[in-house]
């Protein structure tokens, strides 16, 4: 689990997704006992596998690592035990997105790749103290029917049946979020056509 931690934080500070020792990762075993999730603080370009932390998921409590679990901790539990076909959650600072998260604007169903990855739009959680309790059940609130979701005046959420899953969801994010914003700028934004959503939900097998 700490490989894969340590994998996916350093691809995803290369992607531009979080800066400094902003955004966090973490994976849980299959029996949801134990979390490995970045440190608390950390420049993710001196990261290494030791710096990675295991922590309990019943209270945060340190099984393995020198550092401090990420503040997040909390959020990152709650969204594990929320859903059970979770594993992998991925929570960046990403630009474009946190652009629309300091604005409160969700991103609308813009790209039919948002259905297979997101599950439709991009939703906007509410606002909460980052590393409270508080802000886990916002997320977790907005994550209910969604893969992804902004968080207010902080960043982006992503989640996964596996990190690479996770990581993944959170790139499109980006991508839809960029692109939204692109469009704003370049003239009327156009949805995709309610025919087509409902043929592609039947597709993805999907919820109306």
């Amino acid at each position: 689990m700490k490989e894969k931690v340590l994998e996916n934080t350093l691809m995803a500070y290369d992607e531009g997704l979080f800066a400094g020792t902003s955004g966090n990762l973490s994976l849980c075993d299959e029996a949801k006992e134990v979390l490995a999730i970045t440190p608390s603080s950390f420049r993710y370009e001196k990261m290494k596998l030791d710096d990675i932390m295991l922590i309990k998921m019943s209270d945060g409590s340190v099984v393995e690592g020198k550092h401090r679990p990420s503040s997040e901790w909390r959020m990152h539990i709650a969204i594990l035990k929320s859903r059970p076909e979770i594993f992998g959650v991925v929570h960046t600072h990403s630009p474009y997105a946190t652009s629309f998260a300091v604005t409160c604007m969700p991103i609308p169903l813009i790209l039919i790749e948002m259905l297979g990855y997101i599950g439709g739009d991009i939703p906007v959680a509410e606002f909460a103290l980052p590393g409270s309790a508080a802000i886990g059940e916002r997320v977790v609130e907005s994550l209910a029917r969604r893969n992804a979701c902004l968080m207010r005046n902080h960043g982006a959420v992503a989640v996964g049946a596996t990190l690479e899953q996770a990581h993944l969801r959170a790139i499109y994010v980006e991508d839809a979020a960029k692109i939204y914003s692109l469009a704003l700028g370049a003239g009327p934004v156009k949805l995709i056509p309610d025919d087509a959503i409902k043929a592609m939900k039947a597709k993805f097998n999907l919820p109306d």
